[in-house]
């Protein structure tokens, strides 16, 4: 097929599309341009299965090179290593619209790459990898017949906006990728600052026209050329041999799948298989393999027949009823804070560990340089499951899911100029039975509070189900891990009682209505205020202290040409403060000064020390100084370090002096009252005024003291610029 091309204008800039013009011997590709922001995708998939698998072997892969943006890597290597935690979720994110859209039982090995070729920063290559994916796909010969279309949306002034540009993002409370067929909306993923579940539905239906559009040109141009696909036929079951097995087994797995405990539930279920493959030789195994299917179809008949006719849940729950809940603070004497939070049989740690600014995660990415100071790190191990597998480095699953929980407490945590902490939260799942994330978000929240973190607002979440066969539908609340299993919707929603801070939707079936997200984020809403109950009564609020083995941080503010002054000539003072205090200090070019230590007075002493050498002389102030220098017309006194001023000879006495040698002496200490200090900082003392003052008896004019240091509440005006780049740190 020569290569085609579709446009489309979305938001006032040109949606291009090429259609294999590049990548030819792939079996689809696409080289999509938004803006300059140009994305290559390609698919790929076998004619054969070498050896069967009961599922769809999908491999999706994005990857942002950063010659993009014109950047050599870091690091020795100087190239493109390992993935990045945003490569991984950008491949999570085109996998999982576009895996539940290929025929049911289709296991060919498929493979998706999406590489960002070109990025000007304005426009995110997120929703051109899926739509490149559905293109790819859909013009290709592999059997996937359900285009998708993509956008992203936003909420500024009331007004929804379709694929905003950073500058707009950056303004506003929502920022949501929408997923959809023509049919409707396949996912969700979105932060939101408290936003009204409305406000989201409507946000979602407001995608629907360009998506729409997308999906049509698609169409449009695949009838005109007459997209022939591959020959694939699934494999059937024996139907008879299904209802016989069924009928054999229906009553003893109706009984085992609504044994309440999940353990003792998986053991009657695995007995009743062992016990069909009992009679079957080894060396059958197409008969293993196809008894293996049935017994998981009849599974997934009963529990949905369960759901939908008899009402009922497998561990006897009504839709709407949550697990219980139990939670512990404090649970962990030296850990900064901590807390246990068990829902059902899912159970999550959380530890929170404050740390100072030399914590902070450095980012290096294509337009997003800076330093990310609120992580969180979610753990899975095997043991939380009964399983029994070697401990690795994160997977796409752990990264994924503590993705999810970082963006739904993000919006709670402190501003860096109200709490200038770095915090980390990592997240253990000692136990699981469905939605360990949501478990995450309200372990995570409770051990912030247990760590002091003067949160904004209280978050939990909720993991919400859906069942659904025709115009039949059951939607479930706080779903456990056979529901998730065998259902056909995971809708994870974080927030707090004012509204939403995070969605995540995924779907088993090719698309949802509005009406059915709308009835499902208002049962999320309902749980999710009962869970923030639950967390209320066993912390309310953020303790009014962090732990006392957290380090202690300062900040204060100088003039921004008093900088030099502290670091002193190839650093020489402050790490002599350094060396004297153990602290660790943060010089910023803009006159923001941190001081950090595990122990308060040491940290007070660095602070002490810091404004000393940058304190500032006032006007109407008494100092006590140090005659410096002595001329005929007066005196200089230095009444602040490196800070001196002139006692004029008429200021020295009431009485006429005619030399002022006579009367004052080199290094003499005397006090003096500052009186003028002019435009070019030229600063006139007086002693006179001193004893004019004593004769009045005014008291209330009392020496400064000299250790007494300029600060302010508030910084000076910042440089636009605040990367690590314009920081000393020591």
């Amino acid at each position: 097929m020569s290569y085609q091309t579709i446009n489309l204008e979305i938001s006032n800039r040109t949606l291009s599309i090429d259609i294999n013009k590049v990548a030819t011997q792939a079996d689809g590709s696409a080289l999509i341009r938004y803006g300059d922001t140009v994305m290559f995708v390609s698919a790929t998939s076998k004619k054969d299965v070498k050896e069967p698998k009961p599922f769809l072997p999908l491999i999706v892969d994005y990857r942002e090179n950063t010659y993009a943006a014109g950047k050599i890597p870091g690091g020795f290597f100087k190239r493109e290593g390992r993935p990045s935690e945003r490569e991984i979720l950008l491949s999570r994110l085109i996998d999982r619209p576009i895996r539940s859209l290929f025929p049911e039982g289709y296991y060919f090995d498929t493979q998706i790459i999406a590489l960002l070729l070109s990025a000007d920063i304005e426009n995110e290559p997120d929703t051109l990898g899926l739509i490149g994916a559905s293109v790819a796909l859909y013009f290709s010969d592999i059997p996937f017949t359900t285009p998708i279309g993509a956008v992203k949306v936003g909420y500024i002034n009331d007004e929804f906006v379709i694929n905003p540009t950073k500058s707009q993002r950056e303004e506003s409370p929502l920022n949501m990728t929408v997923v959809g067929t023509d049919a409707g909306i396949v996912v969700i993923e979105a932060g939101c600052k408290e936003l009204d579940e409305e406000i989201v539905v409507k946000a979602c239906e407001a995608t629907q026209e360009v998506i729409a559009r997308i999906i049509q040109a698609q169409k449009d141009l695949a009838e005109r050329l007459n997209i022939q696909k591959r020959e694939f036929v699934p494999k059937k079951i024996d139907e008879s041999r299904l209802e016989k097995i069924q009928t054999e087994i229906q009553a003893s797995f109706l009984e085992a799948i609504q044994t309440e405990k999940k353990q003792e539930r998986e053991e009657k279920i695995s007995n009743i298989l062992d016990s069909l493959l009992e009679g079957i030789p080894e060396e059958n195994e197409d008969e293993i393999r196809e008894t293996k299917e049935i017994y998981y179809q009849i599974q997934k008949k009963l529990v949905r027949k369960l759901i939908l006719d008899d009402k009922k849940r497998v561990d006897g729950r009504t839709f709407d009823t949550i697990r219980p809940i139990t939670a512990e603070v404090g649970i962990l004497p030296r850990t900064h804070g901590s807390a246990l939070f068990t829902r059902g049989e899912t159970q999550c740690l959380a530890t929170v560990t404050l740390g100072t600014f030399d914590d902070v995660q450095r980012i290096d990415g294509l337009g997003e340089e800076g330093e990310k100071r609120f992580m969180l790190h979610y753990n899975f191990p095997p043991f939380s499951v009964g399983e029994v597998s070697f401990l690795r480095g994160p997977g796409r699953r752990e990264i994924g899911h503590g993705a999810l929980a970082e963006k739904s407490i993000l919006h709670s945590t402190p501003k860096e100029e109200d709490f200038p902490y770095t915090i980390r939260i990592v997240s253990d799942i000692l136990e699981s039975n469905g939605s360990s994330s949501m478990a995450t978000v309200c372990g995570g929240v409770l051990s912030l509070m247990d760590a002091g973190v003067p949160l904004s607002m209280i978050v939990a979440g909720i993991s919400i189900g859906l069942v659904k066969e025709n115009d039949r539908y059951a939607i479930l609340t706080d779903i456990a891990g056979m529901e998730d299993h065998f259902g056909d919707m995971d809708l994870k929603v974080a927030g707090s009682e004012k509204g939403i801070t995070a969605i995540q939707m995924d779907l088993k079936i090719p698309s949802i209505s509005s009406d059915i997200l709308r009835e499902g984020l208002v049962k999320a809403r309902e749980a999710r205020l009962k869970v923030l109950e639950k967390m209320k009564e066993v912390l309310p609020s953020p303790r009014p202290d962090i732990s006392p083995y957290a380090p202690r941080i300062i900040n204060i503010f100088v003039k921004p040409e008093r900088v030099g002054d502290v670091i002193g000539p190839a650093g020489k003072i402050i790490k002599k403060i350094i060396a004297e205090t153990k602290a660790k200090i943060e010089i910023d070019d803009t006159g923001k000064i941190t001081i950090a230590s595990t122990d308060m007075e040491a940290a007070e002493k660095a602070k002490k020390m810091i404004q000393d050498l940058t304190v500032e002389a006032e006007s109407g102030k008494t100092y006590t100084g140090k005659v410096v220098r002595i001329e005929d017309y007066g005196a200089f006194i230095e009444i602040l370090p490196k800070t001196d001023g002139l006692l004029h000879i008429s200021e020295i006495s009431h009485q006429r002096i005619r030399n002022v040698r006579d009367v004052l002496k080199m290094g003499q200490i005397l006090q003096v009252k500052v009186i003028n200090i002019d435009e070019n900082n030229k600063i006139r003392l007086s002693k006179k005024a001193l004893d004019q003052d004593s004769r009045s008896n005014d008291s209330s004019d009392k020496p400064y003291r000299s250790d007494k240091p300029y600060q302010s509440d508030k910084p000076y005006k910042k440089h636009s610029s605040h990367s690590r780049h314009n920081k000393n740190r020591f």
